[in-house]
Parts: C-alpha cells; structure tokens; sequence
C-alpha cells in the first residue's frame, strides 16, 4: 500500500462520527500494521520446558542417630531417584519407592524428573552422628493390652491368597483380620500376643484347607547397609517352612530375581540332625546357600536362635545367635555367574512367612502337627 493510500484511509477514518478515543486505538493498530514490513519467514522459538520441582527429603527418627527417609515431590508423575555415596544422581540412580532406613553416616542427594521436562534441581539431606554397632530401629512386638493384638500396621502389611507362590506352595496367606474364607478371624494366622512374641500360625481347619501368614514391610519399612537380625523359635514338623527373608524395593521395577534375595533364615521339615539355611538370589542365575551347623555344633531349630545379617558394600554375611559367628559370606568379588544386586542403595524389605507344602519340604504328612507357628521375640537393625 502507498502511502497516499494509508494517508487516505486515514483522513477518512477520522473523518467519520468516532469518538476520539476510538480513532486513537484505530490510529495505533493501522501504524503498527504499517512499520511491520513483510514477514520475517521465521517461526517463533518454543519456550524452554517447564522445570520439575525440587523434591523434599523427611527424616523421621528411628533410634540412636537412625533415620527413616521419605521423600515426595509436587510435580505430577514426577519420579525420584537418589544417592547415598556422595555422586550426583541422575534418572539411571537408584528410584526412590519406599521409605528406607538410613542406618550409616551418609549424605543423600535427590533429583526428581519428568519426561518433556527439565530435571529438578538436587537437593541433598545428610545423616550424621550414628555410633558404629548402634540398635537403629526395632520392633519388639510388645503388648501390653491384656489381649492379642494386631502386628504394627505402620510397619508390617501382607502378601495374601493361594497359588503356589512360585514355589507349589499348598497354604492360602491370610492377613490380620480377614474374613475372606478359608481365613477365619475365629483361627488367627498372625498376631501379637500377650506374650510380647508376633505369632505366625500354619492351620489346617477345616476340609484340608492350609492357611498360614506372610508378613511383609514393604512400602512401609525397608533397610540398606547394616545389621539385621530375629530372635526366633520355629516349629518342627514334615511339611512346614518358615523363613526370615529381605527383597529388593525394585521388585515392583525389575522383577525378581533382579531385586535380590537376602535369606537370613529357611527351615523346613523335621530334619534329624536339624539344620537351616541361608542364602542369596539375584538375576543371571547368581545363586548360593550355605546351611548350619556343621557336624561340630549342636542345634535345634525349636529352640530361641537370632538369625541374622550384616550386609555392606560388595558383601552379605550370615550368623547365627552373635554377630561372631558367620556361617556364611557372600561377596562381589568372588561370584562366579549373575549380577550382584545389593548394592544398589534402594533398601530391602523384611519378610516373616511360614509357608505349608511346596517343593523343596513336600507335603505335610500324618505326623504335622497342626496348628504349628513361628514365635518371633524382637526384628532389630543395627549400624554396620
């Protein structure tokens, strides 16, 4: 357009009945049309992306210098990942999945992403002052109430059902108070009794039904590096396989046997002369067992024996009744097959099961007594 053109319009514009205000606005929109020229060609430059927000660390006190670590983030569908050795996390570090126990001297550090969005900034949370050997965290299952009482259910929670459970198991897992059958609120499989001991009771009530309980910390409790043991007594009978065992958190990411295996403590049957075992599992077929005694001890598994861990970096070590006396040690160096999966930071969870059946004790037999249950004193963490 010329611009005697825009000069025409524009005497005729202000000509007409406008207000004044009116031609003014119109006066600024046709000269900003005018100064622009022709188009540039160029698009306009897409906005960086949005940043996820910084995560949040909690510690809530566990004992002498232990803290249960839980973190959370404000950014929908944000994931969390972290460290405990010092290096900057990154979307490949550990995920955060559960509240873990910190149970060392360690500064963790956090990052949270998103997909299509900048990573957060990373925000880190130190733990410090924990004595080498210090009781961090337990649960004494104490009661005091004159009757029996549910586990903690701020602590401990349940794998449920039937199915085998991988391993052609023949009892059906019942949680505390369930009334879906063949459970029975009438015939607890778990409590915690007047006794101060937790009970897990195999049951065969009714119609050759086995139901039993498998109590588990997962999403609630989990640990890393540290000590942990249980002072346990356990029924003898042909058929009955009660354990002391740890997961991976990662199982709901990597499947087992990714996560890894920690177990403390299995027996099975009514061997003569008794024994149990300890093992661990990870992928690639890494496998190892070792069971006690040898033929030079003497030992009873309906007896009050601690079972127990102390697992650090690169090593898992077994003993039974003192932290002096390994059995069993397992170590990143010397595995031969499979990838090491404990030193991943993610924390394990505990288990207290007792299953009936299965594959490796056969069947309960004529002589199983029924009911039959685990009696549990005290599940205690230390620093390494």
């Amino acid at each position: 357009m010329t611009n005697q053109l825009k000069r025409s319009s524009l005497v005729f514009l202000l000509s007409g009945k406008r207000s004044a205000a009116a031609a003014f606005s119109l006066l600024c929109v046709i000269i900003t049309a005018g100064c622009g020229g022709g188009s540039s060609g160029g698009g306009t430059t897409p906005p960086p992306p949005a940043q996820v927000a910084t995560p949040t660390v909690t510690m809530t006190a566990a004992q002498n210098g232990g803290q249960v670590v839980t973190m959370a983030d404000t950014t929908s569908g944000a994931s969390i990942f972290f460290t405990t050795d010092g290096s900057t996390p990154t979307s490949t570090s550990q995920q955060y999945l559960t509240p873990v126990l910190i149970a060392s001297n360690v500064t963790i550090k956090v990052v949270a992403t998103v997909s299509g969005m900048t990573d957060s900034d990373v925000t880190s949370q130190s733990v410090s002052g924990i004595a080498s050997g210090a009781l961090v965290w337990s649960d004494e299952f104490s009661n005091s109430s004159g009757s029996n009482v549910q586990p903690d259910a701020s602590v401990w929670t349940y794998d449920t059902g039937a199915g085998g459970w991988g391993n052609a198991e023949l009892e059906t897992y019942c949680a505390y108070g369930s009334t879906t059958s063949p459970c029975d609120t009438a015939l607890p499989n778990t409590y915690v009794g007047t006794d101060g001991y937790l009970h897990v009771v195999a049951r065969n009530a009714s119609g050759g039904a086995y139901t039993s309980a498998r109590l588990k910390t997962q999403g609630l409790f989990s640990t890393s590096y540290g000590r942990v043991e249980a002072l346990i007594k356990m029924p003898e009978g042909q058929g009955l396989w009660p354990a002391f065992w740890m997961l991976g958190n990662n199982i709901t990411t990597v499947n087992w046997p990714a996560c890894g295996e920690h177990d403390i403590m299995e027996h099975i049957n009514a061997p003569l002369p008794d024994w149990f075992a300890g093992s661990i599992h990870g992928a690639g077929n890494l496998n190892g067992s070792v069971t006690w005694p040898t033929a030079a001890q003497t030992y009873t598994a309906s007896d009050w024996h601690i079972y127990g861990m102390i697992w650090s970096k690169g090593k898992v070590q077994y003993y039974i009744d003192d932290p002096s006396n390994v059995y069993a040690s397992f170590d990143s160096t010397t595995i031969t097959t499979g990838t090491w999966p404990f030193d991943s930071d993610g924390g394990a969870f505990i288990i207290l099961n007792m299953a009936v059946g299965g594959s490796w004790p056969g069947a309960p037999d004529a002589t199983t007594p029924f009911p039959s249950e685990m009696l549990v004193d005290y599940v205690r963490v230390y620093a390494n």
